[in-house]
């Protein structure tokens, strides 16, 4: 458990974080390989309430709501974290697709690296991007997003936490505080 030795400051309000998921979302689907429609795929807990706000933002920008789906990355891990997440929900096929791999926080790469593996073993996509709400640096893995809602550089004695509802919320926000102990996950 992670015990803060500091009060929480806020990195980002509801205000904050709708507009970081409007750019985002237009981002998404500038590039012309995106007109065919994408395929958002959110990591299970972290990504699941974040992907649906992406795909109801590209829904509003373009009329179409694109393709959802959510993954359980628990067998991928290479470290013991062991929690009880709901199965991989990728109802449409990934092969010669566009995915986007949705997640709240990047850190060290590894959750990533997890997914990465996950989506292989569905197909072999066109392309995955990586499109995360907060990047906040330390990386352990040769990994950097496509889509980013905000930077926030950190050290690993400090928590990122994200309160994030499926629909837009009055108490949707970001947060940081130091940890005690080196903050390693």
């Amino acid at each position: 458990m992670i015990t803060p030795t500091q009060p929480k400051r806020t990195l980002m309000h509801a205000e904050m974080i709708e507009r970081a998921l409007a750019r985002m979302a237009h981002q998404i689907v500038e590039p012309e390989s995106a007109q065919e429609g994408v395929l958002l795929i959110g990591i299970r807990r972290g990504g699941e309430a974040l992907v649906q706000r992406l795909a109801a933002q590209i829904a509003a920008i373009t009329g179409k709501a694109p393709k959802v789906g959510y993954l359980n990355i628990q067998l991928y891990r290479d470290d013991d974290v062991m929690r009880e997440i709901p199965e991989t929900e990728v109802y449409d096929d990934v092969t010669n697709r566009e995915v986007v791999v949705v997640d709240d926080v990047l850190y060290t790469g590894r959750t990533v690296r997890s997914a990465l593996d996950a989506v292989t073993d569905l197909g072999r996509p066109r392309a995955v991007r990586l499109a995360v709400l907060v990047d906040r640096g330390l990386r352990e893995l040769p990994i950097q997003p496509d889509y980013v809602g905000r930077y926030v550089p950190t050290s690993r004695r400090e928590h990122i936490e994200v309160h994030l509802s499926a629909e837009p919320a009055a108490d949707d926000s970001v947060s940081i505080s130091v940890v005690e102990g080196d903050g390693t996950p």
